[in-house]
């Protein structure tokens, strides 16, 4: 009898284990998410904004990837995020609905999202239509020769005179000129905008008819508004467009920094017609992560840009056109002078 009813006991106990078992399983089953079911309101003004809306049966948060790589993890039913691609994509976007007990479900949709192009808008510019000196709010002068700090050995002796710097008839037009002055052979002008006007990034539009003759080196660049306590070349250097006299028609793009600069400097350069005859668009595209120099809309340097490079703070501009030195080369002994014109500066953010 002892026998019998300790028997009755351990099945007793096991039935009851039993169906415990199986109330846990169908409690776990029942909290699941289910029924799960996404919506997306896509933005109709081309800002790429998306807001989706996902609900689920037992379900206390969502995963999403959005189909682009970003991934955001635990968030509420509803999210709004922002595609940045150009143009009219279709992205794969997948949402994961998770219960309190890890149980989860997946579902994906289809979204087909239009992105409009950017487009810049004029942040400052110069179009030189005020006969006389050049603006005094925009524009200094560096005066003097190379001895004064600039170097390259080069044979000018830059003025702030108006025989070497004129606005007339809505161009600004840098004379170089042969003649003794100061001990100099010849004369010219370089403006800058240093402390007056100065910018982090963006794009710049410069449209310009080239001075011409063997040994002039007319240039359009910029340095980093730090140089007086962050020397050349740390304080880095963007050259928009230099040309030579002796090479007519070949444009220089170039980037100085630490480690590229001088004869090592990273650059490239391209062709075109008529460069001391005719107007061209000389231009840049700065961002962080990429420096891109133009001539006429068609890109000829890049350069990828990021933190470790000095092209990340505050630039501003210099025009100038240099007599031979270093680079310039031998002036021909037939030059009398020539001049750089410039129609505007343009910077767009």
């Amino acid at each position: 009898m002892k026998y019998i009813k300790k028997t009755v006991t351990l099945l007793f106990t096991f039935f009851i284990l039993i169906s415990c078992k199986k109330a846990g399983a169908d409690n776990g089953a029942a909290n699941a998410p289910s029924n799960l079911v996404i919506t997306a309101t896509i933005s109709t003004d081309g800002s790429g904004k998306v807001t989706f809306i996902a609900t689920a049966y037992n379900a206390v948060s969502y995963d999403y990837e959005f189909g682009n790589g970003v991934i955001k993890i635990g968030g509420t039913n509803t999210t709004t995020y922002q595609y940045t691609f150009t143009g009219t994509n279709t992205f794969t976007v997948t949402v994961t609905a998770k219960s309190s007990a890890g149980l989860s479900i997946k579902k994906s949709i289809p979204v087909t999202i239009t992105v409009a192009a950017i487009v810049p808008t004029l942040f400052w510019s110069e179009e030189f239509n005020t006969d006389g000196a050049p603006d005094p709010t925009k524009w200094g002068y560096d005066l003097g020769t190379g001895s004064n700090g600039w170097g390259n050995a080069e044979l000018e002796y830059y003025t702030s005179r108006p025989e070497n710097s004129i606005v007339q008839g809505g161009v600004l037009k840098i004379n170089a000129i042969k003649e003794n002055y100061n001990g100099s052979a010849y004369t010219s002008a370089r403006l800058l905008s240093k402390d007056k006007f100065s910018f982090t990034y963006g794009k710049v539009e410069i449209r310009a008819k080239l001075a011409a003759g063997i040994g002039t080196w007319p240039a359009i660049w910029m340095l980093g508004s730090d140089i007086n306590t962050n020397p050349w070349p740390a304080c880095g250097e963007i050259d928009i467009m230099e040309h030579l006299g002796r090479t007519l028609n070949t444009i220089y793009g170039t980037l100085h920094y630490p480690g590229h600069f001088g004869g090592s400097a990273d650059g490239t350069t391209t062709v075109i017609a008529n460069a001391t005859t005719e107007f061209h668009i000389y231009s840049l595209e700065w961002s962080a992560t990429s420096i891109k120099i133009f001539v006429d809309n068609v890109l000829f340097h890049t350069t990828a840009n990021s933190s470790s490079l000095p092209f990340n703070n505050d630039f501003f501009f210099i025009l100038n056109v240099a007599m031979g030195g270093g680079f310039g080369g031998p002036v021909d002994p037939a030059f009398t002078n020539s001049t750089m014109e410039v129609d505007y500066i343009r910077v767009y953010k």
